[in-house]
């Protein structure tokens, strides 16, 4: 099963304190728009999403279809596929993609602990 591009979205108090920290740490801007509250940061291969006001707890976001520089690649999983074998594999969704459509799709799932993961398909 190929999941993409791996993240971690944090939950942030602060942007702009958030933005300084992870810079110091060797982050710079990647996408986002800090004015509608979150922004990418990007070092090296390591996708940290900041965002304010927008979940409660942190998630663990996978981007089928994409690397980790955001560009489509051209053999990956569509999020529907992956999401078929999890409900194969009896693992309870929190919502889904549509089975129907292509393209663009998501869905969540919770690991045994109760942490969030989103596998978000922007292709």
């Amino acid at each position: 099963m190929q999941l993409g591009a791996f993240s971690i979205s944090l939950s942030v108090k602060d942007l702009e304190a958030s933005r300084v920290f992870y810079e110091k740490l060797g982050f710079a801007v990647f996408a986002g728009d800090a004015s509608k509250r979150y922004l990418i940061m990007k070092n090296g291969n390591a996708l940290v999403g900041l965002f304010q006001g927008m979940f409660e707890n942190n998630i663990l976001t996978f981007n089928p279809g994409w690397d980790e520089n955001a560009n489509k690649i051209d053999n990956f999983d569509d999020v529907r596929a992956i999401q078929r074998q999890l409900k194969s594999h009896n693992i309870s969704l929190v919502n889904e993609a549509d089975e129907t459509g292509t393209g663009p799709g998501s869905f969540m799932v919770l690991d045994p602990d109760g942490n969030l993961i989103l596998l978000d398909q922007h292709v």
